[in-house]
């Protein structure tokens, strides 16, 4: 029997991780800090016991998620994978040339067997489900999209925030302070996703454009990205708005291709109200698709969709479970 860590398992992701992995033939050890060792943790109708970290833990594992910080997982995942196959769902490899970028539906053809692979951001996971098949058609020239981020993103307490927030709401400019986000959430959009960048763009939005370009293999794609938190709790939805080397001659033919991806769901039926929202894609394994028209722009060379995901299935656990099986294969 195959055994696998989860560190960091009381987070989020963590937790979706844990459910993920109920089902399955594999042994799984939770880990935590020192603060949450020795507690139990129920995920899904599975009781486990919390184990303090430690490296020589993790080295009795075949494989290890990391669902911690960047910091803890440039602390420690080379080391562990000197042991054991290390799925990191931080931002801390992403970027590093020799370390694939994972999105088995769309690139994990790629993959050669090294033993630490990296995560892709939420935002860039969901999206890709979606461009990958029409970059394979069409041949993507370039990208304008815009992020409606959930609560979720910034972990389990800040989702925990928006419900009280919501609940205690009385209107604007009456405890509009936040602990987790750069202003109070509730009933309100917020156009910064993580911290500014000297060339004004938020690097929550540049990671959409560094790690759309690594797994599509397209280092020169042109990409614009405004991140925007809303008050939603786990699924991000994103409109994306498309221009292609070769014409779409028919919109058909894009409803047939997507349909047949793996991982995507068409839901467009805009006239009666059919069309993807976080209502409806919150704890689906696909990322809805739809509003699937042409660009006014670009005409048959352009195409707009709008897209949701569930930020902690698809847009993290959920792909690290994916490579797992890629791992394991």
């Amino acid at each position: 029997m195959k055994k696998v860590a989860v560190v960091g398992c009381t987070g989020a992701v963590g937790m979706t991780m844990l459910q993920l992995l109920e089902d399955t033939d594999y042994e799984v050890v939770c880990m935590a800090s020192e603060r949450s060792a020795g507690k139990r943790l129920k995920a899904g109708n599975t009781e486990h016991l919390i184990e303090p970290f430690s490296v020589e833990g993790c080295a009795s594992c075949d494989i290890v998620f990391l669902c911690v910080s960047g910091s803890f997982a440039l602390e420690y995942g080379e080391r562990l994978a000197e042991n054991s196959y290390v799925i990191d769902n931080s931002s801390a490899f992403r970027y590093h040339p020799n370390i694939p970028l994972l999105v088995p539906p769309i690139n994990g053809q790629r993959y050669k067997g090294e033993k630490l692979i990296a995560n892709p951001n939420c935002s860039s996971a969901i999206a890709l489900m979606v461009l990958g098949p029409l970059h394979d058609a069409f041949g993507l020239e370039s990208a304008i999209i815009s992020t409606y981020q959930a609560a979720s993103g910034a972990g389990q307490p800040a989702m925990l925030e928006l419900r009280e927030k919501a609940k205690a709401f009385s209107d604007y400019g009456d405890q509009d302070d936040s602990e987790n986000f750069a202003h109070n959430l509730a009933f309100n959009v917020i156009p910064q996703v993580d911290s500014f960048e000297d060339n004004g763009y938020t690097r929550e939005e540049m990671k959409v454009v560094w790690e759309l370009r690594k797994v599509l293999d397209e280092p020169d794609l042109a990409i614009s990205t405004t991140a925007v938190r809303v008050p939603t709790l786990r699924s991000h939805a994103e409109s994306l708005s498309l221009r292609f080397k070769q014409p779409v001659h028919s919109l058909a033919q894009v409803r047939e291709l997507l349909a047949a991806a793996p991982g995507v769901e068409v839901v467009d039926e805009p006239k009666q109200g059919v069309y993807p929202m976080p209502m409806t894609s919150t704890y689906k394994h696909a990322v809805e698709v739809g509003r699937i028209r042409y660009n006014l722009i670009y005409g048959e060379h352009g195409l707009d969709l709008f897209i949701s995901g569930d930020q902690l299935l698809r847009g993290a656990a959920l792909n690290a479970f994916e490579i797992m099986q890629l791992v394991d294969d």
